[in-house]
């Protein structure tokens, strides 16, 4: 897929990154995909000096292009990547621990401003036999790597785990083959062929690539349409994310909830040009009805909702791009694609019958790594249990209600916080809200509700009198 991009555009730009943290004037770095190609190849060889197909390979560097070649590197390779959040100095080591425990890598990938952070985290680890530390920037990466003579590597061929806790308890490596992503990658170049034009699109990547969102949306699925990908080195710095939106004709953008009304809310946003924008792509979490039609009517442009989880690779659903689609859901399986709705006992329901989302399809994952037990509890007869609660309309579309850990029981009812957080989030005072269960002697639960004020005049008893 790399190579045959890289073919027919080697000059063009694949990806491009600024470091806004470390350069106020914003000068960009960027890969052409002819130089992706090569140093992704370069990437790949000197790993298997390290490792065999199949050794894992832990990612533990900084948001930026070192990220991408040690990602595609790593594929390429055979080895298997373990994307991982590089925690703040100082703190997430038990986390980081427990993953390098559980992998017992090979290698691990960093960068050089990273590394003594990174070479702490190894060190503290419990790891049989240690792993090597590669300082991805200070490989060879410009040397011609002909004849490298790098095997093929397996459809079925695990390509990367992802820690992720969706469904389990504790965050559990997530395993996914090569063939789950080529299917994902398929399935969204499938649904989005009505608006992308391919070569063409210019796509905002506010997400860290650690998140598979990020990571299979935007780092494989729009790059193997040939779109330039603008990363984003902190989503959080809003600032930032519009200065990329200003200065780059972005036609689209991925992104979660949150991230969307705080771009809503500055004060810059409504400045920025969306004469070539077409629509924003939420998930990750649920997008609320009120940050839906705020987007739309500053923008001019949809923000779509999907739905996946890391388990399905994790595109599952989605809005069409037509205009079709419905505000509030999650939208229709992308193809080859088949979603239900269960009672507690694996029953199908009926149209509108709340119940547990299943799904079925190309995409979903292999199973949990060295957790058969949890894989068996999650995978039945070909259909992955969510653990999110929703239903199905009669035209197909699919809402969730809620997780199925997150529902709140009163007197034996159930409680869907994001119902509560819906009405919520509407007021014009609301910036913020999240509705939680807190126990109580009468009822089992009762209803708790955190809201952060975008007027400062908001009073407990207006809210609660608006309710």
């Amino acid at each position: 897929m790399l190579h045959g991009r890289a073919s027919l555009r080697p000059e063009e730009i694949a990806f491009t990154f600024t470091h806004y943290d470390r350069d106020p004037a914003g000068v960009a770095e960027s890969l052409t995909w002819s130089q992706l190609a090569r140093r992704t190849m370069n990437v790949a060889v000197q790993l298997r000096r390290h490792g065999s197909a199949g050794d894992r390979a832990v990612i533990l560097a900084p948001q930026g292009l070192e990220y991408i070649l040690a990602f595609l590197g790593a594929l390429q390779a055979g080895l298997v990547a373990v994307p991982l959040p590089l925690p703040f100095p100082g703190s997430g080591h038990e986390r980081v621990g427990a993953v390098l425990t559980d992998t017992e890598p090979a290698v691990v990938l960093t960068t050089s401003a990273a590394a003594v952070d990174v070479g702490d985290y190894v060190a503290k680890a419990d790891l049989a036999s240690p792993p090597q530390l590669v300082e991805i920037d200070g490989l060879d990466l410009d040397a011609d790597p002909a004849g490298a003579g790098l095997e093929p590597v397996g459809a079925q061929s695990l390509a990367y785990l992802q820690y992720s806790s969706g469904s389990t308890r504790q965050p559990t490596g997530v395993m996914l083959s090569h063939r789950n992503l080529v299917a994902n990658m398929s399935q969204i170049k499938a649904w989005g062929s009505v608006a992308f034009c391919e070569g063409e699109e210019i796509a905002l990547s506010p997400l860290p690539l650690y998140h598979i969102f990020a990571l299979t949306v935007n780092c494989l699925a729009l790059f193997n349409l040939g779109s330039l990908n603008v990363l984003v080195v902190n989503a959080r710095d809003i600032p930032s994310v519009l200065k990329e939106f200003k200065r780059n004709k972005i036609t689209m953008m991925t992104g979660v909830n949150t991230l969307f009304n705080a771009m809503l809310n500055h004060k810059d946003f409504a400045g920025c040009d969306f004469s070539q924008f077409k629509f924003a792509l939420g998930g990750g979490m649920a997008v609320q009805r009120v940050v839906a039609e705020k987007w739309q009517s500053v923008t001019g442009s949809p923000l779509v909702e999907g739905y996946g989880m890391t388990e399905s690779s994790p595109v599952a659903s989605v809005n069409p791009l037509d205009g079709s689609g419905k505000l509030g859901s999650i939208g229709l399986p992308v193809p080859s694609t088949d979603m239900r709705v269960v009672d507690e006992k694996g029953n199908p329901l009926p149209v509108d019958g709340i119940g547990e989302i299943q799904i079925s399809g190309p995409q979903v994952m292999k199973g949990y790594y060295n957790r058969p037990d949890e894989t068996a509890k999650t995978i039945k007869d070909g259909w992955l249990s969510t653990g999110d609660i929703g239903k199905m309309d009669a035209d197909g579309y699919f809402y969730i209600v809620d997780r199925k850990k997150d529902m709140i029981l009163v007197s034996g009812f159930n409680v869907f916080p994001n119902e509560i957080e819906d009405v919520v989030a509407a007021h014009p005072k609301v910036l913020e809200c999240a509705a939680v269960g807190k126990p109580d002697p009468k009822s089992g639960e009762v209803v708790k509700l955190f809201v952060v004020k975008k007027d400062k005049s908001l009073t407990e008893k207006e809210l609660i009198e608006y309710c």
